[in-house]
C-alpha cells in the first residue's frame, strides 16, 4: 500500500482547484462542529455518568435509542437523497424550492406519525408507562431534527450555517445541563434540555434557509411528495437497517439485561462512536456532494478518488486505533471517574469494529455516489436480517459482550461485501 504521503499528494492532485477548495473547506467547517460537538459530550457525558450515576444515565441511553428510530423514520434517508438531488439542481431557484418544499412535506408527515406511535408506547406497554415523561420530553428531539434541513445546506456546500447552529445549541445545552442538573432525581432535566437545543437549531435552519438563500414558500404538489417517498425509499430501508443493527444494540440490551450494564455499555459506544465519526464523518459529507457532481461528468475519475481517500482512511485509523485500544483503560478512568472494566472491555472490542467502518466508509458512500441505491439497501438489509439474530443470541448469552462482539461481525460482513461490490463496478466501467 502507497504511503499516507503519496496518498494525500496524489489524490490532492486530482481535484481542480476550486474543487480542493471547496471541500477543505467545508471539511474545516465540518470538522470544527465535530471537533465541538465531541468536546462538549467529553465535558458533559462524564459529569452525567458521575451526577446522575450509571443506572439513570442507562435509562437515557435506552430512551435515546428508543429516540433514534423514530428520528430515522422522519428523516426518510434525505440525508443522502435530498442532499444529492439540491446539489444536482444548481442555481435553479424554482426547482431547489420545490425539492425543498416536498422533503419538508413528507418529513412533517412522518412526524406526526411518529408522535401518534410513540403515544401508543408509553400509553400500553408497561415498560415505558414507568418513564413516560422522559419518552415524551425526548420526542422534542425528533421535532427539532425533521426542521432543521441540514440536507439543503449540505447539498449547496454551505456547512459554515450547519457548523454555527450546531455549535450554538451544543453550547447552550452543555451550560444548561451543568447548571440544572446537578443530582440523581435531575436526570429528568435532560431529555427536556437536549430537546430544547434541537428545537432552537431547527427553528434558525429554516429561518436562515428562507432568509440567506431566497427560499418562497411553495405549497408541495401531490405527485412531489409521491416522488419524494419513492425516490428515498431505497435508502431509507437502508439506513434503517443499519440502525436495525447498530442503534438496537443498547435498546436490545436494555430490554435483555438492566439500566447500570446499558449504562456501561452506553459510555463505550459513545467513545467509540467519537472515534469513529471524528474527523472522518465531516470529511465524508464534505466529499459526498462535490464526488457526485465529479461523477455525472466524469466516473472513472470519481472512482479514483473515491479508492485514494479510502486508502488515506484505512492508514491513519491503522495508526490511531491500536494506540486508543492500548490506553482503554486510562481513558475511562479519565472520563468516567473509575476504570470500569465492564467499559474498558467493550470499548476495546468496539474499535475493532470501527476499523471496519472506517475501511468500509467512502466506499459504501460511493455506491449512493453512482446511483446504486438498490445495492447499497440490499447489502445492509441482508446484513440487518442476519445480525438481529445475531445481536438478540449474543446479548442472551454474553450480555453486553455479545453487543460488541455481534458489532465486529456485522461491520465485517457489510466491509466484505460491500468491498468486492464496489471492485464488480470498478472492473465493469474499466
Amino acid at each position: 500500500m502507497p504511503s499516507l504521503f503519496g496518498l494525500l499528494k496524489k489524490t490532492y492532485k486530482m481535484a481542480k482547484p476550486h474543487e480542493r477548495k471547496l471541500v477543505i473547506n467545508n471539511a474545516v467547517y465540518l470538522s470544527a462542529l465535530q471537533f465541538v460537538t465531541y468536546l462538549l459530550p467529553i465535558i458533559v457525558v462524564p459529569y452525567l455518568f458521575r451526577v446522575i450515576g450509571p443506572e439513570k444515565f442507562g435509562l437515557l441511553a435506552f430512551a435515546g435509542a428508543f429516540t433514534q428510530y423514530f428520528a430515522i423514520l422522519t428523516d426518510y434517508g434525505f440525508s443522502v437523497s435530498a442532499t444529492k438531488e439540491i446539489s444536482l439542481c444548481g442555481n435553479n431557484q424554482k426547482k431547489i424550492e420545490t425539492v425543498f418544499s416536498s422533503v419538508m412535506a413528507v418529513k412533517l408527515i412522518l412526524t406526526v406519525l411518529s408522535m401518534i406511535i410513540i403515544t401508543l408506547f408509553v400509553s400500553l406497554i408497561p415498560k415505558f408507562q414507568n418513564d413516560w415523561l422522559v419518552y415524551l420530553l425526548n420526542f422534542g428531539v425528533v421535532l427539532g431534527g425533521t426542521l432543521f434541513p441540514n440536507w439543503f445546506f449540505q447539498g449547496r456546500e454551505k456547512m459554515k450555517y450547519i457548523t454555527a447552529l450546531n455549535i450554538i445549541s451544543g453550547v447552550m445545552v452543555t451550560a444548561f445541563i451543568l447548571s440544572f442538573v446537578k443530582k440523581p432525581a435531575d436526570y429528568i432535566f435532560v431529555p427536556f434540555i437536549n430537546s430544547l437545543g434541537a428545537l432552537l437549531t431547527g427553528g434558525l435552519g429554516q429561518y436562515i434557509a428562507f432568509n440567506r438563500f431566497k427560499l418562497k414558500v411553495r405549497l408541495p404538489k401531490y405527485r412531489d411528495i409521491v416522488e419524494q417517498f419513492g425516490a428515498s425509499w431505497n435508502v431509507f430501508i437502508s439506513i434503517a437497517a443499519i440502525n436495525a443493527y447498530t442503534a438496537t444494540r443498547v435498546f436490545i440490551l436494555g430490554l435483555f439485561t438492566n439500566n447500570v450494564l446499558t449504562g456501561f455499555y452506553s459510555m463505550a459506544e459513545n467513545i467509540a462512536n467519537a472515534v469513529q465519526s471524528f474527523p472522518l464523518g465531516s470529511f465524508s459529507q464534505a466529499v459526498f456532494p462535490r464526488l457526485s457532481k465529479i461523477f455525472h461528468t466524469d466516473r472513472i475519475k470519481a472512482l479514483r478518488l473515491m479508492e485514494h481517500i479510502q486508502q488515506i482512511a484505512v492508514l491513519i485509523s491503522a495508526i490511531c486505533l491500536p494506540i486508543i485500544i492500548i490506553f482503554a483503560g486510562p481513558l475511562i478512568k479519565l472520563v468516567c471517574g473509575m476504570p470500569y472494566p465492564e467499559t474498558v472491555l467493550a470499548l476495546r472490542l468496539l474499535l475493532i469494529a470501527v476499523f471496519f467502518v472506517t475501511a468500509n466508509a467512502f466506499r459504501v458512500q460511493f455506491l449512493l455516489v453512482c446511483g446504486k441505491t438498490d445495492i447499497y439497501s440490499k447489502i445492509h438489509v441482508i446484513m440487518a436480517l442476519l445480525g438481529l439474530p445475531l445481536i438478540l443470541i449474543l446479548i442472551g448469552t454474553f450480555s453486553y459482550v455479545g453487543a460488541a462482539i455481534a458489532t465486529i461481525i456485522l461491520e465485517a460482513g457489510v466491509f466484505t461485501v460491500t468491498y468486492f461490490v464496489v471492485k464488480r463496478l470498478e472492473i465493469a466501467r474499466q
